[in-house]
């Protein structure tokens, strides 16, 4: 009996690992694999790349807020990896708002394109991954517990969108800017 239960477990489990499921023993911090970050940029800039040319059928009725995305390098590099942490989680819960937003604006347009609606749900589900990454790589902890002593980060610059591919470029901008900078800053630290 104990032969076929362990063959049984074997079978599953060579089921399981070409879905890429969590198994024992795989390293649990897959955002710090700059190969992760960079396929949900790649997937972003499709997304902008495709809405470039769709014109009026990529308006919204109305404006979307969202992050901005610059970055001042030096004052970055001076942050705290909390502030950093901080700026990263508000910028990115205002961007999966905005996402979420621009797909309900897109279900209520008179004929939303299959193509379009496949980014939009593509981009929500990528950032519930990166949202998903980022916490097991422990940056809401580090952004909950930004030292008392520490000057309070400044609120999140935002502005408005009024079409997705703005959306989109604001998505791929976002990813490659200051995610892409914090991970990088995270990973590198002793403990990741």
């Amino acid at each position: 009996m104990e032969v076929r239960e362990c063959s049984a477990a074997l079978l599953l489990l060579s089921l399981l690992l070409p879905l890429g499921l969590p198994v024992l023993g795989v390293h649990q911090h897959l955002i710090c694999d700059s190969r992760v970050l960079e396929r949900y940029i790649l997937e972003a800039k499709e997304a902008e790349n495709v809405t470039m040319c769709c014109g009026e059928g990529c308006s919204f009725s109305e404006n979307i807020t969202v992050p901005d995305t610059k970055v001042n390098f030096y004052a970055w590099k001076r942050m705290e990896v909390e502030q950093q942490a901080v700026d990263v989680w508000q910028g990115l819960a205002l961007l999966s708002e905005a996402i979420l937003r621009g797909q309900a604006l897109l279900a209520n347009s008179s004929q939303p394109s299959e193509t379009l609606q496949l980014h939009v749900d593509k981009a929500i589900s990528g950032l519930r991954s990166l949202t998903s990454l980022l916490r097991a790589l422990g940056a809401q902890k580090e952004a909950i517990a930004l030292p008392a002593a520490t000057a309070s980060p400044a609120p999140l610059r935002t502005f408005t969108v009024d079409t997705l591919c703005k959306l989109f470029r604001i998505y791929s901008n976002f990813l490659r800017g200051k995610l892409k900078l914090y991970t990088g800053e995270a990973c590198r630290r002793g403990d990741r």
